[in-house]
């Protein structure tokens, strides 16, 4: 697959769509994508616990459309890929918690919806190029380090079964039907607009916000967990590598950075950048510790 940057001139003019793009990533897409002279349609479905704000888009409003609909809504959905050149499919349920309190839902979101979209591209728009958001956490806990593509999947929630449902549905649709389609599976990603008032899309988000207030960071487990985080903006990178290259059809690629760093020494330097804050070592709480 390539691996540089497209010229701006590949997505110029181009009608794009990015289910979830009041969010985090879908939101620093949009931007990216308006730069590059792309005409922008916004999908998402504002619930707020999914973190799409309409303040991530402020600077570019007048720039993209936005659609405020959900991707279960087939008939919304049916209408809105017609005549799109791409689809950045970020939509998605992301709390871990989340998906084991309320399975139902994050079957619809993150499985049932997926399959929907590929349904309604299939009959209504067939030469879409479709790139999808998948998650790491299908890998569960690593058998071997560094997880490459061939490790095997066991993932350890819910939202990591149906994540990984999703995803292969992108890649049966992409051999079976030639719907274009590829899929990165992203590890934490940190940057502009990320979420920080709570924990949904990533611990980073609500440890930050901690060191700002001046409330305590609590580190699960002993802290020597590693984590590599990817920032957004090299994460649209790939977004935009993938969908400009049909090699990446069919494919599932790894986001992750080859330097990881423990919790405890994530914490500490969170602390120190901040010049202030505080971290305690806890155990997991008994709800979190299978």
């Amino acid at each position: 697959m390539i691996k540089v940057l497209p010229k701006p001139e590949k997505f110029r003019d181009k009608k794009v769509i990015i289910t979830g793009g009041l969010g985090f990533i879908g939101s620093n897409l949009a931007h990216r994508l308006v730069g590059y002279g792309a005409e922008v349609l916004v999908v998402d479905s504002l619930i707020p616990e999914y973190g799409g704000n309409l303040f991530n888009v402020r600077d570019i409003e007048k720039k993209i459309d936005i659609n405020i609909a959900d991707v279960r809504d087939v008939h919304s959905m049916r209408y809105l890929v017609q005549g799109k050149d791409y689809l950045f499919n970020l939509a998605g349920q992301t709390s871990h918690a989340d998906s084991m309190n309320d399975p139902y839902t994050d079957l619809d979101i993150n499985c049932r919806a997926q399959l929907s979209i590929l349904e309604t591209c299939r009959h209504y728009n067939p030469s879409i190029k479709i790139v999808f958001a998948g998650t790491r956490q299908v890998y569960g806990a690593p058998d071997y380090l560094p997880v490459d593509e061939r490790h095997l999947l066991h993932p350890t929630d819910v939202n990591g079964i149906n994540k990984m449902a999703g995803e292969w549905y992108h890649i049966l649709y992409n051999n079976v039907y030639g719907i274009r389609s590829c899929s990165l599976r992203l590890t934490n990603t940190y940057g502009p607009r990320m979420r920080v008032k709570d924990s949904r899309q990533t611990f980073l988000g609500i440890w930050i916000k901690q060191i700002i207030t001046g409330e305590e960071i609590r580190v699960f487990g002993d802290g020597k967990q590693l984590r590599d985080f990817n920032y957004v903006d090299d994460v649209i990178n790939a977004l935009l590598i993938s969908a400009a290259s049909d090699e990446a059809n069919g494919k599932i690629f790894n986001l992750g950075f080859n330097d990881p760093v423990s919790l405890k020494d994530l914490a500490e330097l969170l602390i120190r950048i901040n010049r202030a804050g505080a971290f305690s070592i806890i155990p997991f709480p008994p709800e979190r510790k299978r």
